[in-house]
């Protein structure tokens, strides 16, 4: 059995924090409520906005559930064990490296970000939220499911130290984690019906996005580092000191004069 690190409260709230500050989770939400504001609907905000969360909320936390039965099962074999950790970790550098180049050169290339045809489909599916509370709630699920290219890196790094705890303390720290999740997006829909500006809170997503995907990728960074450590000890400082060229590479490339591409 591979012996994963012990996951803790802080690694916990963190993960949660990080994965919940995605310029894609807020960048929906702030639409949702924008058509609510438009159709002049502002006092359903509340009430359709604690809907959609919940739909967000059990979304994430069933396929949190799902995910973790299978690390569980695989766990109990040596040989996938040590594959699934090799996988992840590599999976979650390589979400990191993504995550960090979007500080320097925003949507250039490829990156974890909602595919363009889904966001189409989520704005004009984005009008029904307010027809009823199960439409919100469908959408909550909807939106989850299409953000995770962009959320799904950190629960799943999370997900995978979870698998090597007992079940019963795993279920807590699962259900904390997914209600840290939905905290920004409870806060901007009570600031949305409060009457702070949305156009404020769009200017302040776009220009903080770039800052966000930073932390977010030296989140991954960190994590993918920390579990591929446990399978493959004896080599991780040749994989830090790879990860270091590549991101002193990124900053040089920056420096010289690419990040004007990155902005237009």
């Amino acid at each position: 059995m591979v012996l994963a690190p012990e996951i803790t409260l802080p690694i916990i709230i963190g993960g949660a924090l990080i994965d919940s500050i995605n310029p894609c989770v807020i960048g929906v939400l702030l639409l949702m409520i924008t058509i609510l504001v438009k159709a002049k609907k502002r006092n359903n905000i509340l009430k359709i906005g604690a809907v959609y969360v919940a739909g967000v909320y059990f979304t994430y936390l069933l396929g949190g559930l799902t995910l973790l039965h299978i690390f569980n099962a695989v766990r109990e074999v040596q040989f996938l064990s040590q594959v699934l950790y090799g996988v992840i970790g590599t999976f979650v550098l390589l979400a990191g490296f993504l995550e960090v180049k979007d500080f320097f050169w925003y949507g250039h290339w490829f990156s974890l970000a909602i595919p363009a045809r889904f966001v189409r489909h989520v704005e004009r599916n984005v009008h029904r939220t307010h027809a009823s509370l199960w439409g919100a709630f469908m959408f909550g699920v909807l939106v989850t499911l299409v953000e995770l290219p962009c959320t799904g890196a950190p629960y799943l790094a999370v997900l995978a130290l979870m698998s090597q705890i007992d079940f019963s303390i795993a279920l807590i720290y699962l259900l904390l984690y997914n209600l840290v999740f939905v905290v920004p997006l409870i806060a901007i829909i009570y600031l949305a019906y409060t009457g702070t500006g949305l156009k404020k809170m769009e200017l302040w997503r776009r220009e903080h996005r770039g800052k966000m995907r930073l932390a977010v990728g030296l989140f991954l960074l960190a994590l993918g580092t920390w579990i591929i450590s446990i399978i493959y000890f004896s080599i991780i400082h040749y994989v830090i000191a790879v990860e270091l060229l590549i991101l002193a590479a990124m900053f040089v490339l920056w420096k010289s004069g690419w990040h004007r591409e990155g902005h237009d």
